[in-house]
């Protein structure tokens, strides 16, 4: 085999193995509601789903309307606290914390007040306010909504893998406590399971 043919094979080869990288990659907007589960991963559509329902179940308990009993019909104040992902993956925590805050509060039916990170930012602006606000706009100390129950709780997850497919399984738990009285007044679970493979899975 001559010199030129060797380089010609050669060449050839390696034209070959850089096709795929050559390919024109896509990008399509779409719809932020759209489900698109391309890892089996927690997303941004678990996120969404389970939040709404588990808001909706604690609301659905016996403490909100004890709780309008005992103070005249006034609004239960909530703050969402710490979530703790204890999963094996990286998850945005802050986006599920956003999201509970969101369907509390489109539900209607409680006020929801700052995180702790929040309200150091609501009072440095207050007292910035003291010092350059006038007299007639600048807002007073001492007059914050304290919440009456604070939801909290934490992520986990186990996986099972076997010859390139795997079923994840996540499980959040969340508790409703009661701050002046440290009584738990709803424990909510949700559990999800995501099966990731070739074929179609059948029970």
């Amino acid at each position: 085999m001559n010199a030129f043919r060797i380089v010609a094979i050669v060449l050839l080869a390696a034209g070959i193995a850089a096709l795929p990288g050559c390919a024109k990659k896509t990008v399509t907007r779409v719809d932020t509601d759209t489900t698109i589960d391309l890892s089996g991963r927690w997303n941004d559509t678990d996120s969404r789903q389970v939040s709404e329902e588990m808001i909706r179940d604690c609301l659905n308990h016996p403490w909100i309307s004890q709780h309008l009993t005992s103070n005249g019909g006034e609004k239960p104040t909530v703050i969402v606290g710490v979530v703790r992902n204890k999963t094996t993956e990286h998850i945005p925590v802050g986006t599920f914390i956003n999201d509970l805050e969101r369907a509390f509060i489109n539900v209607g039916s409680v006020e929801v007040v700052a995180s702790a990170i929040e309200r150091g930012d609501v009072r440095d602006e207050r007292s910035e306010q003291q010092r350059f606000a006038s007299e007639e706009t600048a807002k007073e100390f001492g007059r914050e909504n304290g919440a009456d129950y604070m939801l909290s709780g934490e992520m986990n997850s186990i996986t099972d893998s076997e010859g390139g497919e795997k079923v994840l399984f996540y499980q959040v738990d969340l508790t409703l406590i009661n701050i002046e009285t440290n009584t738990k007044v709803w424990l909510g679970q949700k559990k999800l399971k995501k099966f990731v493979g070739q074929g179609r899975y059948k029970s």
